[in-house]
């Protein structure tokens, strides 16, 4: 193997492709057209989700022998044994990555756990249509190239706009057979549109008025009066919020506390749980922490009424997780859940059932472009991420 596009800068050597000799793709690659590729431009280390800088370190292997390494399946499908694992999806750490696998001899790539390779995915036709795929996913990202037009542009018809260009750039040259991973893009990724950033000294987003309408139904949200503040929430940004925004009554897996004033931890588990949940295990600063309700049996939602922070508590061991930058990536968050139920049914079941956990992994990435708080290193445990991964949970 050998590394293709070095230039020497005065501080490193930056590296642009990786490419594999005509001796290395002997064993492995018959099919022309990749050959060319793999030999030629060769691949980037990393590309968005995406990732081939595993060819550094293992070269090209057999999914049997990586399988075995990885202690997978003493079992392994005959047809599967000879595809070559040449990069990963990347994903939140912690959790486990999906390989990308290339079939040498017809030039299609597919996905699979290593663990379990037995369930393997369409991935792309040919490693050239993986590479302009996802270059046209960074175009999005980057509101550049094709999407540069969007570039300032929020809401739900930008987002809307968004999707049609994306999914018609990669239905070209395949027929309209886009596979699972590229459609749940084409749907999912654009949503990151809909929201602007917050003003300055605000919050992190400004929602499109009516958003939450919208999506969840009229009367179907909730907002608050400054007689429902507790005196400990003293963030401006965040009264003004629940006050002019509010919040979902009922969503994926929360509902929040719609029937009285907001009351800080200390005074909800003296007025509702004080012999199952003694005072003395609170936080220290249960007074600051705000409940706006609960999102499973055991698990509180609240707020700290200092900063705006969002956090998650288990009440069971007493635990305050970050959850949110703020309430407004929480009512984000929790229009994004609803809305993907909602784009279509029909699409979402297929994809769903064939694909899940590219869907959690695409959902997950298109929350921390908004609110990097779940992939943040001083984040040890993240609600979200866990529940958009837990496949049996049903959240997706």
């Amino acid at each position: 193997m050998k590394i293709a596009g070095e230039a020497m800068s005065t501080t490193e050597t930056e590296v642009t492709a990786i490419t594999l000799t005509e001796a290395e793709l002997d064993r492995y690659v018959t099919h022309a057209p990749t050959r060319g590729l793999l030999s030629g431009p060769g691949l980037p280390a990393h590309t968005g989700l995406l990732t081939f800088a595993a060819l550094r370190t293992h070269g090209l292997r057999r999914l049997g022998d990586a399988a075995e390494a990885a202690e997978g399946p003493f079992r392994l499908a005959e047809e599967l044994r000879d595809r070559l694992v040449i990069g990963e999806l990347l994903g939140p750490a912690g959790l486990e990555q999906q390989s990308i696998l290339l079939d040498g001899v017809t030039g299609e790539l597919t996905t699979a756990y290593l663990y379990d390779p037995a369930h393997a995915h369409p991935f792309a036709p040919s490693l050239a249509t993986l590479l302009r795929f996802a270059a046209v996913t960074e175009e999005l990202a980057g509101l550049r190239g094709r999407f540069a037009s969007l570039r300032g542009r929020y809401g739900t018809e930008t987002a809307a706009e968004a999707s049609r260009r994306l999914l018609a750039l990669f239905e070209e040259g395949t027929d309209g057979a886009v596979p699972a991973y590229w459609k749940v893009a084409a749907l999912i990724r654009p949503l990151s549109l809909v929201a602007a950033p917050g003003r300055s000294g605000g919050l992190t987003l400004d929602l499109p008025g009516r958003l939450l309408e919208e999506e969840f139904g009229s009367g179907r949200v909730v907002r608050f009066e400054e007689v429902d503040f507790p005196r400990t929430l003293t963030h401006e940004p965040t009264r003004r919020f629940l006050r002019e925004t509010g919040l979902p009554e009922e969503a994926v897996l929360f509902h929040a506390d719609a029937d009285g004033p907001l009351r800080t931890l200390t005074e909800y588990f003296s007025e509702e749980g004080a012999e199952d949940y003694p005072l003395d295990l609170l936080p220290a600063h249960a007074d600051h922490l705000i409940r706006l309700g609960h999102l499973v049996e055991d698990t509180s939602l609240v707020l700290d009424g200092r900063t705006g922070a969002v956090l998650s508590y288990s009440e069971p061991d007493g635990t305050l997780h970050p959850l949110n930058t703020d309430t407004s990536t929480l009512a984000y968050t929790l229009w994004l859940l609803h809305h993907e139920r909602t784009i279509d049914d029909h699409l979402s079941h297929e994809l769903t059932t064939s694909a899940y956990d590219q869907l959690a992994l695409t959902m997950l990435d298109t929350l921390a472009s908004l609110d990097p708080t779940g992939t943040d290193p001083s984040t040890d445990w993240h609600y979200w991420t866990e529940l958009f991964a837990d496949e049996a949970g049903g959240a997706l």
